[in-house]
């Protein structure tokens, strides 16, 4: 039933074309078969500028997005310099403090030198001083002792020991005291033993 009732509204739609057909003029015909073929030619041609522009979008956005990956792998790059160069700056800084302490401390150390070496030319001065005073007078009174007791001491022993010799008139004798067993006035009497009392 339903297969003829399209047999029927295509033999209804053919009879339409066929009586639209026989009312027609063939010129109107051709003029209307022009536009459409005018209109069709048009169609394409503007399908044709749209598939153009369409195609150098694209292009566009590809170049777009590779200048765009381009610029990100270009700022990680820079980000990545920029990081190690701000790692190299905290090292130097931390270098540099300690260069800073290294050198306050150097300096510190060279101002204590320096006070030290004025001291020590201070002291030095002093030394000489009591060196030119002292040294002329000790050894005079040194050559008085021996004219006196005619005894040359040795002066490389240790404390507590006495050593020389004297030089008496008739024989040399030798003299090595122990300070420590004996007391000073035993000391004083043993060493003007040796001296003689005829003048």
């Amino acid at each position: 039933m339903a297969q003829v009732d399209k047999f029927q509204d295509l033999e209804e739609t053919g009879n339409a074309l066929v009586s639209f057909i026989n009312s027609s003029r063939p010129e109107k015909l051709m003029k209307v078969r022009g536009e459409t073929q005018a209109l069709f030619e048009k169609h394409m041609e503007t399908k044709k500028l749209v598939t153009q522009i369409l195609k150098d979008v694209a292009q566009v956005e590809e170049a777009a997005g590779q200048r765009l990956m381009d610029m990100e792998a270009e700022k990680n790059q820079m980000e990545e310099e920029l990081q190690s160069l701000e790692d190299q700056l905290r090292r130097c800084s931390a270098k540099s403090q300690i260069t800073d302490s290294e050198l306050e401390f150097l300096q510190k150390e060279l101002e204590s030198l320096k006070n030290n070496e004025h001291e020590l030319e201070a002291l030095r001065s002093e030394v000489d001083e009591d060196t030119e005073e002292v040294i002329p007078s000790a050894v005079y009174v040194s050559q008085v002792y021996y004219l006196i007791t005619k005894i040359k001491w040795e002066y490389d022993t240790p404390p507590n020991i006495l050593k020389g010799v004297h030089y008496g008139a008739d024989m040399a004798s030798p003299i090595n005291i122990d300070t420590s067993n004996i007391s000073p006035s035993d000391v004083s009497d043993q060493l003007w033993s040796f001296v003689s009392t005829e003048w």
